[in-house]
């Protein structure tokens, strides 16, 4: 499948413009569904799932004919409010059993599991930056109930790829389906995958019910794992001159939305930490991904480095940043990201209890 993701800011409110939530609900579990391909944009922080949802209610849609879509918005906002409170770098339940290697199966890394469906997601993946939300649930659990890999390697291979990549909703979805974050482990079998990436393999380790597939021992083309090693080259810091008189705004890897503060004079960096890439590696791809999306802010200047060397450096003040778990260094004036509901924060140990409280309130501030 060849896709490529625009990176125009024009042409990214098109695809708000061109979604078909209706036809979303019907089919987003197929690989060729009418789903948005607009989760990059969230995830860089370009556009926001509340800026997506008023776009589509402004269309005429009601929250409960098109409920399916506007869950989906939601667990995105549920990632980033667990990530808020917990730690993730830690099973957030209950620790992931079993588990035999904390690598990832070399078949996986070479997309050669044997499972069509799988393989060509994975090859996907390598080519384009992108994985279907059933395959990348297909591949997780391969690789951690079939392979009994732990969920926190495997996932970041899979956060090095994806130019959605979100720290939150990618390590939750692993835990997800290993179980760290869930009642019971996430399965699949061939006949799931047979219907939903329209192959229609048969005889292979995975064609058995799934009484039989929870029992099962590791297949043997699971049983061979290996190291995922992963470092990011960021580009090398721009030469600029910043008046210490203005405000700053900082934009970074989660944070390149246009709108910001768009209009008022100060100086604009995109920050990017080598100790934050170092624990967070990405593909040269995402890198390439992330910069062409900057083009969208006039003036924006890139340096390489920590918070600290720029702030010190050039003695500024004050500094505006938007916040983020992941934005442990800065100092400044944090502002607050663009939710659907502001006002629903904290932990919920699910996302159909923070669904709840969420619904109510969306049904208050879009009534049928």
């Amino acid at each position: 499948m060849e896709l490529q993701f625009a990176t125009d800011y024009k042409t990214i409110l098109q695809k708000i413009a061109e979604i078909d939530p209706l036809a979303y609900g019907k089919t987003r579990n197929y690989v060729d569904g009418a789903v948005t391909y607009l989760s990059p944009y969230i995830s860089r922080g370009v556009i926001s799932t509340k800026q997506v949802l008023k776009h589509i209610l402004a269309r005429g849609y009601k929250i409960k004919e098109i409920e399916s879509f506007v869950k989906e918005l939601c667990w995105r906002d549920y990632f980033q409010r667990v990530a808020q409170e917990k730690d993730l770098s830690q099973d957030i339940k209950q620790p992931q059993y079993p588990v035999s290697n904390r690598e990832i199966p070399s078949q996986i890394l070479n997309a050669s599991t044997g499972i069509t469906g799988i393989d060509i997601a994975i090859q996907q993946l390598y080519d384009t930056g992108y994985m279907h939300n059933h395959c990348r649930m297909y591949t997780a659990s391969l690789v951690c109930n079939f392979a009994k890999s732990y969920w926190q390697h495997p996932a970041q291979w899979m956060y090095y790829y994806l130019l959605d990549g979100d720290w939150a909703s990618n390590t939750l979805s692993w835990q997800w389906v290993a179980g760290a974050n869930s009642n019971k482990k996430y399965y699949t079998n061939q006949e799931n995958i047979n219907k939903y990436t329209h192959t229609n393999q048969q005889n292979t380790f995975l064609d058995l019910s799934y009484e039989e597939i929870a029992n099962l021992e590791t297949p043997k083309q699971l049983l061979t794992t290996q190291k995922f090693f992963a470092k990011t080259d960021l580009p090398i810091s721009e030469s600029f001159h910043l008046d210490s008189n203005l405000p700053t705004f900082i934009y970074n890897y989660y944070n390149l939305d246009p709108l910001w503060h768009k209009g008022k004079i100060g100086n604009r960096i995109l920050l990017l930490e080598p100790d934050f890439f170092t624990a967070h590696p990405v593909s040269k791809k995402c890198i390439d991904f992330m910069l062409a999306l900057a083009k969208n802010i006039p003036e924006l200047k890139i340096y390489v480095g920590s918070f600290t060397s720029l702030f010190n450096s050039h003695h500024l003040a004050p500094v505006y940043y938007k916040e983020h778990p992941l934005n442990i260094s800065y100092a400044g004036i944090a502002e607050s990201r663009d939710w659907i509901i502001t006002e629903i924060s904290g932990y919920y140990p699910s996302f159909f209890s923070y669904w709840k409280k969420v619904e109510k309130q969306l049904l208050i501030n879009y009534p049928i």
